[in-house]
């Protein structure tokens, strides 16, 4: 059975706000052990974004409104700045559909945290919150794609305002991905910052289904001056960092280069890494749910984003 109302906490707070690679890891099988104590806000961002009650976050629905009324949440809870041109970013934009022409009203939500080093530079971290809602009477609550992905974003916020970057990060929370990238083209079109003050895209997109093992990092055959700075990270657990799906060998599905929102920011020549997990049964289909992630994955899937942020950005600094 699926849950109907969120837990009286996460109410009152939205009120509040409102094929093959490289050998895998050896790993033990998973220990059912309490969450750690670091990571359960992440888990608990996952559970949250992914739940039956943001009714699978389409663009423009009220499910997709609670979705964004949390993350601006998280963001304020965590101290994270708005730019100057404000938190949330909406926008109106035509798109083409089976049935004609059509016209999507969506939000993205923007924070800012300052740089150390770089301040007038800037690294974007992007994650789409946006799902496939309902379909045909089905629920497509999207836990891996993409509440994932923010979940891990909303992490690294919370890391980099204890232990600042060097650059300026813009965190953004993107709408519109799964009806074909528009809020990251309208993020493009409308910059909070110049764009030739963005040193790179940082785009999570499904972090929490590592089930072969591997997180992949894509784009730095086309930016190579990005790979030695990621060549050097560990695994975490049984979980391994990994680059590819970018060569002109990559063909069809296996090729990611222009897969995500990353796409829009590859366009306009700024450099990006791609940070996701391969393709697993429950992509796009009602089942990918929450429970079906396993969570020491995740949580080493993420530590590994935020050390593979670390290792660009000060990379990038220099």
């Amino acid at each position: 059975m699926r849950l109907s109302v969120l837990s009286a906490a996460v109410a009152a707070l939205i009120l509040a706000a409102c094929q093959t690679g490289p050998a895998p890891v050896a790993s033990a099988p998973a220990a059912a052990t309490a969450i750690p104590a670091a990571s359960r806000q992440l888990l608990e961002n996952l559970r949250i974004l992914s739940h039956d009650d943001m009714e699978g976050r389409d663009t423009g629905s009220p499910g997709g409104e609670r979705a964004r009324d949390y993350i601006v949440a998280r963001l304020e809870a965590l101290g994270v700045d708005a730019p100057l041109t404000g938190r949330l970013q909406p926008w109106s934009a035509p798109n083409r559909s089976r049935i004609g022409a059509v016209s999507y009203d969506g939000v993205n939500v923007v924070g800012l945290i300052r740089g150390t080093v770089r301040p007038d530079r800037y690294i974007v971290v992007t994650a789409h919150y946006d799902h496939m809602g309902t379909y045909e009477g089905r629920l497509y609550n999207g836990a891996d794609d993409n509440a994932s992905g923010v979940a891990s974003m909303l992490e690294l916020a919370a890391r980099l305002k204890t232990d600042a970057p060097a650059h300026s990060v813009l965190f953004v929370a993107l709408d519109g991905e799964e009806r074909g990238l528009i809020g990251a083209d309208q993020f493009i079109q409308r910059p909070p910052v110049p764009l030739e003050s963005i040193a790179l895209n940082v785009n999570l997109d499904m972090t929490a289904r590592v089930d072969d093992g591997y997180l992949w990092a894509t784009g730095t055959w086309q930016y190579p001056q990005l790979r030695p700075m990621l060549e050097p990270i560990q695994p975490v657990g049984s979980v391994r960092l990994v680059m590819g799906k970018d060569t002109p060998n990559d063909t069809g599905a296996d090729n990611w280069v222009n897969s995500s929102d990353h796409a829009v920011f590859h366009r306009e020549r700024i450099p990006f890494v791609y940070f996701g997990v391969d393709y697993h049964p429950d992509y796009h289909e009602p089942t990918d749910d929450y429970e079906r992630v396993e969570p020491a994955r995740f949580i080493a899937a993420t530590e590994l984003i935020v050390q593979g942020f670390r290792a660009m950005d000060q990379g990038l600094a220099r």
